[in-house]
């Protein structure tokens, strides 16, 4: 039987990069998802996508950074499935700039998808999650654990989303909840293409590239559909690399 069977997992950022590749990757385990984007195209056909894989998938385009829609996609996933056994935060967006020449606007909208999001999810997930003793996959970055030049306001969102990861996994250890997050370097998606500041200087930007080359989406996938599974059911409050020795 397929490890995710009879399970019902809500990915967050699914309309592309490593969201997609995680709805594909977590029907081809057998859930049943409920995937939710800002951008309604995208959204759409990952949902079609999944259908031809023969899962069972609902989406709904969503702005994490609202509280109310936030919320509301959550009860319309209990509405439409009962029941929630796994959180996937993938929405996420990145921005590089000068730190002196970041506007406050552009910083606050990056904390916004980035951290504002994660924590409006898993506080909407949380009551339904303890009731199914579930997980939560949170996306970190190696961001968050090194130094990012010209990505400040991206690092410390994920620096964010990492401690709010161990407070979640210490918080609700005893009502069997588990949460990690995935720290990826070096994954070929839209964040890959980056328009970098006037002047950046090309010795920093190569300090945290991978030692192992490029990797598509899919290998973040693989590993956000172990931690959802029972395989992982002794790993919490842990940030997991996938950066290929970027940071070694």
């Amino acid at each position: 039987m397929p490890r995710l069977a009879d399970r019902t997992l809500f990915v967050t950022g699914a309309a592309s990069g490593i969201g997609r590749a995680t709805a594909l990757r977590l029907a081809a385990d057998g859930a049943r998802l409920f995937l939710t984007d800002i951008e309604a195209e995208g959204l759409e056909e990952t949902t079609k996508l999944v259908e031809e894989q023969g899962a069972e998938v609902t989406c709904r385009p969503t702005d994490v950074t609202d509280e109310t829609d936030a919320g509301q996609a959550i009860a319309d996933c209990i509405a439409r499935y009962d029941q929630l056994h796994v959180l996937c935060n993938i929405a996420g967006i990145i921005h590089f700039e000068h730190l002196d020449q970041t506007s406050f606007e552009v910083w606050r909208r990056v904390l916004s998808v980035n951290l504002d999001g994660t924590f409006l999810m898993c506080r909407a997930a949380l009551p339904h999650l303890v009731e199914t003793r579930g997980a939560i996959v949170n996306m970190g970055s190696t961001a968050g654990l090194s130094g990012l030049p010209y990505g400040g306001a991206y690092g410390a969102s994920k620096g964010g989303v990492h401690a709010l990861t161990r407070a979640i996994a210490v918080e609700y250890s005893k009502q069997g909840v588990r949460c990690n997050a995935i720290c990826p370097a070096s994954i070929a998606t839209r964040m890959m293409r980056p328009h970098f500041p006037k002047g950046a200087d090309p010795a920093l930007l190569q300090r945290s590239s991978s030692l192992h080359g490029v990797r598509g989406p899919e290998v973040v996938a693989d590993l956000v559909a172990f931690l959802a599974s029972d395989e992982a059911i002794h790993i919490s409050g842990e940030e997991i690399r996938i950066d290929g020795a970027a940071l070694t």
